[in-house]
């Protein structure tokens, strides 16, 4: 009896906090007006995405376009929030962006001019993201033209206004361009006045707006006994591991292998001597974030353009690469995620670098000599915490396909929610967000979100401008 007693006792004051939370966050006015500011801009994405393109038939196009609910499309149409499928003026999202700003970011790592512009400060930036600008627009049109391809063969059978047919391609591409130029806009105003990285947010709201849909579906689905059947304890157990995996992509988004520091005794000021200070340099498991998974699904999305040919072996290696479930297809996936993972946290982490800064600093890792062996010893620490970060990061690329194949899951929307790129993106831009509120409330000397700790974010979608 005591027991339930200060269980029921715990809750209470657990309760009481979070409303004590809610308040002090609503009694920030600059932290209120973002909030608000973000909800309106989210609210106004989401009414976009429900908008339907000219010349589509609002009736007809749903029964035309369930294939791209199926397969990769699936996830494609997931990532842009519905908006895929529903022939939307943000069907393509904020993907042309993100496509536009990864390689941007890669040739100010390949590129020694865009290195040089780079380090110019504000003006080198600026430049960078209005190129990046100009690159979305090119990226949107190309892809704008290949999905009005998608769109003349799948509505076919019907979903079309025959008296627009001559202005369809046009429009189309335009409104497409437009409408990713607008999603863009969206995000930086977000991230300049409102709460937490605008893109990152965006693709967020999109992943989650799929997430109760596919909950009904999933629970319809278990309770009337369609698929596998299992009633409603399947669908429970399901949920406990759906809880399980995201504190899996919790540990593997925050996880750390922390390499001591120490700092010698420097004098300044005169006379006046500091003494030696020990610190940690933090080297993620999983340096490279969500990149390498975003690349190896635009390289596994290629080999489905062979679906369109005439062969019937191309169309066989079309076939394989449009099904997440197929085992080959998994086994190419995890190892291109696995290289890229590698290649890219090359690319972004420079071991000789960081032992020069510290050389500089007159820091030094205890037992090993500063210069040429701390970069050594750096980045074989590194290497040996990203191979297991690339192989959990290929295994959460492929348990939507798992899931989906061992019939864990009966519908692929909710499949789909069981790992992959939405997953890691939502759990990550969760996490920052919280950390930014945090943050708010700590520095007007409230209490933080939790009991104990810190809330610990995430690196962004790219370093440059997501």
């Amino acid at each position: 009896m005591r027991f339930f007693v200060l269980r029921s006792l715990n809750r209470s004051a657990s309760v009481k906090k979070l409303i004590k939370t809610l308040k002090n966050i609503w009694s920030i006015e600059e932290l209120r007006s973002k909030i608000l500011f973000t909800l309106a801009l989210v609210f106004i994405y989401r009414i976009g995405a429900h908008i339907v393109l000219p010349g589509i038939d609002p009736n007809g196009i749903q029964s035309q376009m369930a294939n791209s609910k199926k397969g990769i499309l699936g996830l494609i149409d997931t990532f842009a929030g519905g908006a895929f499928s529903q022939a939307s003026i943000f069907a393509l999202g904020i993907m042309p962006y993100i496509s536009a700003s990864i390689f941007m970011q890669l040739m100010t790592v390949l590129v020694p001019q865009m290195q040089k512009l780079q380090k110019e400060g504000d003006s080198g930036r600026k430049k960078i993201n209005q190129w990046t600008r100009y690159l979305t627009v090119a990226v949107t049109i190309v892809q704008a033209s290949a999905y009005v391809t998608y769109l003349n063969e799948m509505t076919k059978g019907g979903g079309r206004i025959p008296g627009f047919e001559p202005y369809f391609w046009y429009t189309t591409v335009i409104v497409l361009t437009a409408g990713t130029l607008f999603v863009m806009w969206l995000g930086e105003k977000i991230t300049d006045k409102g709460l937490g990285n605008g893109t990152s947010l965006i693709i967020m709201v999109g992943i989650l707006a799929r997430l109760p849909q596919a909950f009904m579906q999933e629970f319809n689905n278990r309770a009337t006994g369609g698929g596998t059947g299992g009633g409603i304890l399947i669908f429970i157990i399901e949920v406990f591991i759906l809880i399980a995996i995201i504190l899996g992509c919790i540990l593997l988004i925050q996880g750390t292998r922390k390499i001591a520091l120490n700092y010698a005794k420097q004098i300044a000021g005169g006379n006046r001597q500091f003494t030696g200070a020990r610190q940690f340099l933090p080297i993620k498991v999983n340096s490279a974030g969500v990149m390498p998974i975003i690349f190896a699904q635009a390289i596994m999305f290629l080999p489905t353009l062979f679906s369109y040919s005439n062969s019937d072996t191309a169309k066989g290696i079309g076939k394989i690469f449009s099904n997440h479930t197929n085992i080959w297809y998994m086994i190419v996936y995890s190892t291109v995620v696995i290289g890229f993972t590698f290649l890219y946290t090359a690319l972004i982490f420079n071991p000789k670098q960081i032992a020069d800064n510290l050389k500089q600093n007159n820091g030094f890792i205890p037992g090993v000599k500063p210069g040429q062996p701390t970069a050594d010893y750096i980045g074989a620490v590194m290497d040996k915490v990203t191979l297991p970060g690339a192989v959990l990061l290929a295994f959460v690329g492929i348990l939507p396909g798992l899931v989906q194949l061992s019939h864990l899951v009966n519908t692929q929307s909710f499949a789909n929610f069981f790992g992959g790129t939405s997953l890691l993106i939502m759990v990550g831009v969760i996490l920052d967000t919280l950390q930014q509120i945090e943050t708010q409330l700590l520095m007007r000397q409230y209490d933080g979100l939790m009991k104990s700790g810190r809330i610990q974010g995430r690196q962004t979608l790219t370093q440059a401008s997501i």
